[in-house]
């Protein structure tokens, strides 16, 4: 599960470094970085927390 968390964070993360050097998607961009944050940060609360 939290190999998958990070999968999926690092994914947003390129996506929107790929939109902000881009200027092509938007505020869109920013929702998928903020939603790869929280998924890092729910990861470090899990793994401290086991």
């Amino acid at each position: 599960m939290g190999n998958l968390l990070y999968t999926v964070a690092v994914i947003l993360i390129i996506f929107w470094a790929i939109g902000f050097f881009g200027f092509a998607a938007g505020g869109i961009i920013h929702i998928l970085l903020v939603i790869a944050v929280i998924a890092v940060l729910l990861r470090l609360i899990q793994g401290r927390r086991l």
